[in-house]
Formats: C-alpha cells, structure tokens, sequence
C-alpha cells in the first residue's frame, strides 16, 4: 500500500484531482500525535473559541406562534427508536404508518405539493391530505449502518447519517419552514427570504435563508454542533419540550462550529475544515486530530457494529488521516491496525480493541 506523509498535506487546499485520489485509499497513512503536540493544539482550539465569541448575533424564536407547530407535534409524539428495532431506513407517514426501505442509501424525494413521494429506484406512492392547509409531518429514521438522502417539497436537500432522524412536513405553510433533527444532517436549502428555513433540535434552533451547513445532535452526546459551509445561519439555544431559551444567541459565518455544551448550557465557536465534518455523505471520513475513541464511534454508527476500546491509552491518543467508507468493517479496522500498535478481536456483531 502506497503510503501518504499527513505532514506534507494541505488539508485546507486540497485540489478535487487530489481528493478524488485520497478518497480511494483506505487511511493511506494515519499519523499518532505525541502528547506534547496534543496539549498544543487543545491551546490553539481554545483561542479560537474565544475570538469566535466576538462575532455574536441576536435572534429570538416563538416556538409557540404557531398551534400546528412541528414542536407540538414532536412534543406530543413517542418517536419511536428505530436505531434499535430496525436494520431498515423507516418513513413513517404522520403518526400512522411505516414503509421499510431497504437500500443502505435510501433516496426520497418529493414533488412541490409534497403528496407525490419518489423512492430509491422509481417506487412512487401519493399521500393523500384532505386538509391540504394544515401541515402533516412524517419521520424519516435511519438506522446505524444506514444513510439517507431527502428532497423536501421546496427543493431542499438532506443528507442523513446513521443513527438520525427527521421530522419534516411533506409541504410548507405559513411564513417559514420548520424541520426536527437528532442525529447527524447536512442541509442544503433553498433560498426563499420570505419564508426562512429553522433546523430545530432539543437544544437549538439554526436559521436559514439559503445555505449549506451541517448539524450534530445524537441522543449519547454531551453537545450540539452546527457547522457552516457557506452562506448565513443564526442559531439560538432553547429546550423545546419547556421553551426555555439560553442567554446567549450566536451567528456564525462560513467555515465556523458553534457547540452547546448540554450540560454544562455554555456555547463556543471555533474556525474548522468544514470538509473533516461533510465528507461522510460522499462515502470518506477525514479526521485530523482526533482520539481513537471518537474515530471507532463513528465508525461504529456508519457500520453498525459495536466497538469497545479496552485499551485506556490508545482510546485518548489522537490521530489524522483518511478512511474509506466503501470498504467492509474489517478492511478499515486492518489499514488502521497497519499503522498503530493495536490488536483486535471479532466475535460475532462487536469488535475489540486490545
């Protein structure tokens, strides 16, 4: 295997003939940060985080103006945790019925109406409202080892990782667009100034007029991260199921992460590689800089397979390089294994880091 130095790569000024040719090799090199370097770094993240504070916006949010709200109706829904009943993307039609979709990369799209539903390979089906001015939302579930993409009723588009979920009507009234996220999506919205665009967790809510950013909010983690690729978004922190809001609103431009931290309520930004956060949707991973522990999480979801790391030192050491997604499990457990001093075991569904 052709190895790649990390030191001598431009993360920020890669070229698309270069990418194209990194994406193809399964972690080509993987470089481990000594301790010192490490504690370096954390520094130079907390600087940028502080310089992000400069820059913060106003925006305020009336959860409640609306009867028909999508927060009434995840507030007053059991979204069920398909993550752990079905290896199927599931799409639950309002509160009733569910169609199991069994393509790892599940396509959904929907016409300007939102009542004419295209899936995968060219399946249609219609659904029907009778009241076409009150909004019906459905719930788009992707299981771990799965991902989805979504075109709404507006011409928007979402990407879903595994483990995610999106609550969405299938046609947009009133003055804005609403959408529910937990998980991991990647938004790319349709401008419309008069009606803008809110990506709402149960820590946040993100708005839009027209841009491409991501979002981060599954269930076992301690934060909430937005990142921005390009154009505009501002973002205030509120619990949905109490409508309490934070002190603090921020708005970010491109190329920043704002984070909430859930339990301590306090927010940072910080300026990133907004492709290390996007790239799982073209089938890769980037890391740079980042602990083993975090690195097998997310290989874990895109998978699907538990991976437990018993191993204390090498579960905080920190690495940077590239993984190829359109490999099986093993293939990039094995290029990783190349170039550190880990072992691992596989039995059955789990695999451990020795």
């Amino acid at each position: 295997m052709e190895k790649i130095n990390p030191n001598n790569v431009n993360f920020s000024s890669i070229t698309d003939e270069e990418n194209t040719d990194l994406k193809k090799r399964i972690f080509a090199t993987i470089r481990k940060d000594k301790r010192t370097y490490r504690n370096v770094w954390y520094k130079s993240l907390a600087a940028a985080c502080f310089i992000g504070f400069v820059g913060l916006g106003f925006y305020n949010y009336n959860m409640t103006s609306e009867t028909n709200s999508i927060t009434d109706f995840v507030n007053s829904s059991t979204i069920e945790n398909n993550n752990s009943t079905s290896n199927e993307v599931v799409l639950t039609l309002g509160k009733g019925n569910d169609l199991k979709i069994k393509e790892d990369v599940a396509a959904i799209n929907y016409s300007s109406s939102g009542q004419n539903v295209t899936i995968g390979n060219g399946q249609t089906f219609n659904q029907n409202i009778v009241d076409t001015e009150k909004a019906v939302f459905n719930t788009l579930s992707v299981p771990y080892g799965k991902r989805s993409t979504l075109t709404l009723s507006d011409g928007s588009k979402v990407w879903l990782n595994s483990g995610s979920k999106l609550v969405y009507p299938i046609a947009f009234h009133g003055d804005k667009r609403e959408v529910y996220i937990e998980g991991e999506a990647i938004f790319e919205v349709t401008h419309n100034k008069k009606k803008p665009f809110y990506v709402i967790s149960d820590t946040q809510v993100v708005e839009v007029l027209g841009t491409v950013f991501g979002v981060t909010n599954y269930p076992d983690e301690n934060s909430t991260n937005t990142i921005l690729k390009s154009g505009s978004v501002q973002i205030s922190y509120q619990d949905i199921k109490t409508a309490s809001s934070h002190s603090d609103k921020m708005k970010i431009s491109p190329g920043t992460k704002a984070s909430y931290d859930k339990n301590t309520k306090s927010i940072v930004s910080e300026k990133v590689d907004v492709d290390n956060y996007f790239s799982w949707k073209d089938g890769f991973l980037i890391f740079k800089n980042n602990d083993m522990q975090f690195i097998m999480k997310r290989i874990s979801r895109y998978y699907n397979v538990e991976i437990a790391i018993e191993n204390e030192e090498l579960a905080t050491e920190t690495f940077s390089g590239y993984l190829d997604l359109n490999e099986d499990i093993l293939s990039v457990i094995n290029s990783i294994r190349e170039s550190t001093n880990m072992e691992y075991l596989k039995t059955d569904n789990k695999i451990i880091i020795k």
